[in-house]
C-alpha cells in the first residue's frame, strides 16, 4: 500500500520535540518535551499550548473526564491538572529508576507508566533488562506490576480493557499482559518479536487488531505488525518517527511525532520537530 505522507506542523510553529500524542475532542493532544509544554494540533495545522510545566515531562494520559496526568520524567513523580493547578498525585522515585518513560491512562484513571531504568544520557551506561511498569491509582497509591522489562516504552489497551500491549524498544518485541480488575498484570506473553531493525517507541491499535509503531532508528520509522510478528505496512518519514496515534474524524488519519535527532542540545540548538499525518484504511481502536 502506498501511504501519501503529509506535514501537518513542524519547529516553525515551536515544535522542540514531541511525543505521546492522544487525539482527544478534535484535537491530537501531545507533550513537546524540551519546550517543557502540554500542547494540542488541530487537522489545519494550528499549535496551542495547553499547559507550561515546571519540569522535563514524560508519560502524559487522559482521564475519562479528560483531565490529563502527565510525569515528571527525571525526579519520577506524577501530577494531575486539578482545576488550574498542576498537584503531584505520586512519587514513584523509589520503585523506579533514572526517568521515565511512555505511559497511559486506563478508562479508570489508573496510569502505567514505564521505567528506562538506566542512565541513557551516560554513553557508559549499558541498558538493562531490568525495567518496570508501575500503576498508579487515581488516589496516588502506585505498585510495580511487570517487571524484567528491556525498555518498556509505548503502551496501548484493547478496547475491552483487558490486554495491555507494550513496546519493549531494546528487546525488539511487543509484549502483552492480561489487565486484571485491580488493575495488576498477569499472564504475561509475547505479542511479537520484531527483526531488530525494529525498536519499537510509541505505539496505537486499530479496530483489526494491528498495532502501528515508531521505528526511530529504523529505515522503516513506522511498521504495521499484526499479533505474531507479521509486517504489514511500512512507512518511511524524512527524519525518526518517535510516536504514533491514530485520530482524527474517523480515526483513520495516523499522526507521527518526527524529529531528526533526539539530543537535548540539538534539539535546542536546531529543533526539527514535526508532526506527519497520512491517512490509513484501517481506523484505530482501544486506548490511547
Amino acid at each position: 500500500m502506498v501511504h501519501h505522507v503529509k506535514t501537518l506542523a513542524d519547529s516553525a510553529t515551536g515544535l522542540k520535540f514531541t511525543e505521546s500524542p492522544r487525539w482527544h475532542n478534535g484535537k491530537l493532544w501531545f507533550l513537546d518535551i524540551h519546550d517543557k509544554r502540554i500542547k494540542t494540533v488541530d487537522l489545519s495545522g494550528s499549535v496551542a499550548t495547553v499547559q507550561e510545566l515546571p519540569f522535563l515531562p514524560n508519560a502524559f494520559g487522559l482521564t475519562p473526564e479528560g483531565t490529563f496526568v502527565v510525569g515528571d520524567a527525571f525526579q519520577r513523580r506524577i501530577h494531575r491538572m486539578e482545576g488550574t493547578v498542576l498537584k503531584q498525585v505520586a512519587d514513584i522515585s523509589n520503585i523506579t529508576q533514572f526517568c521515565l518513560s511512555d505511559g497511559i491512562v486506563d478508562a479508570k484513571g489508573r496510569l502505567y507508566v514505564g521505567d528506562i531504568g538506566y542512565n541513557f544520557v551516560d554513553p557508559a551506561a549499558k541498558p538493562v533488562e531490568t525495567c518496570v511498569i508501575v500503576l498508579v491509582r487515581p488516589d496516588g497509591r502506585a505498585s510495580v506490576v511487570a517487571d524484567r522489562l528491556f525498555f518498556p516504552n509505548g503502551m496501548v489497551i484493547t478496547p475491552d480493557g483487558r490486554t495491555l500491549i507494550v513496546g519493549e524498544t531494546l528487546g525488539h518485541r511487543l509484549t502483552a499482559f492480561d489487565i486484571q480488575e485491580d488493575g495488576s498484570l498477569g499472564n504475561r506473553r509475547v505479542w511479537a518479536q520484531l527483526p531488530s531493525s525494529v525498536s519499537p517507541d510509541g505505539i496505537c491499535l486499530d479496530v483489526e487488531g494491528g498495532v502501528w509503531c515508531a521505528n526511530p532508528e529504523g529505515e522503516d520509522s513506522v511498521v504495521r505488525v499484526r499479533e505474531g510478528g507479521e509486517i504489514t505496512d511500512r512507512i518511511r518519514v524524512a527524519t525518526h518517527a518517535y510516536a504514533v496515534m491514530l485520530g482524527g474524524p474517523q480515526r483513520r488519519h495516523l499522526f507521527i511525532s518526527t524529529s531528526g535527532s533526539h539530543d537535548p542540545a540539538e534539539i535546542h540548538r536546531n529543533p526539527s520537530a514535526s508532526f506527519q499525518v497520512v491517512e490509513v484504511g484501517v481506523p484505530g481502536a482501544g486506548i490511547p
